[in-house]
């Protein structure tokens, strides 16, 4: 019960700041770098209690086998991205969008069938806080009217149970990764760009 309520005190949160403060990131403007450096370190929290160090584990593959097309595409914060702390004082845009274009794509992925059935999916469960804290942060950097490059999506098929098990932990960890790089990127925003 106390989760739930949690989770409308979040999601309660998000939209009063949301709406409060504008949509973050007009062209040639900054997003609000304080709000998505507290969003962006939750999210961090989230992910690791979504998905726990387990120690280094090899999974199955049989010989030939590629990488599933599910997590061989996922985006990664490049050093052509402009992330660094020049790249974001010169012109954060390149960043905010590789940031938001991994937010769309773990988006995605925590809402298909992959996670189905996932008992943490439960509305007070950490996938589905993570699935939430990632669409709040998603909106803080989208702005009205205007809509970033073509957006990296995951190719999704529909997954067989047994999959599934296989790539939860992948996907997880592969977001652990993620918003770990973005949470630093945002902190450095907030000490170093917020007016």
């Amino acid at each position: 019960m106390l989760g739930s309520r949690a989770m409308m005190l979040l999601l309660l949160l998000l939209l009063t700041c949301w709406t409060t403060q504008g949509r973050a990131v007009p062209k040639g403007s900054s997003p609000a770098w304080a709000r998505c450096q507290q969003l962006s370190q939750r999210l961090c929290t989230l992910a690791w209690s979504a998905h726990p160090p387990t120690g280094h584990v090899d999974l199955p593959r049989e010989v030939g086998e590629e990488e599933d097309e599910t997590t061989n595409d996922v985006p990664h914060i490049q050093c052509e991205d402009g992330c660094d702390p020049q790249g974001l004082r010169d012109n954060s845009q390149s960043c905010l969008q590789r940031i938001h274009q991994g937010l769309v794509f773990y988006e995605k992925l925590l809402g298909s069938d992959i996670f189905t059935g996932e008992p943490s999916l439960l509305p007070d469960g950490p996938v589905s806080q993570l699935h939430a804290s990632l669409l709040g942060l998603r909106q803080l950097l989208q702005t009205e009217g205007h809509h970033w490059a073509a957006e990296q999506t995951p190719s999704l098929s529909p997954s067989q149970p047994w999959q599934r098990l296989l790539l939860r932990p992948k996907i997880l960890r592969s977001l652990q990764a993620f918003v770990a790089v973005a949470a630093r990127v945002f902190a450095h925003g907030a000490a170093t760009l917020s007016p």
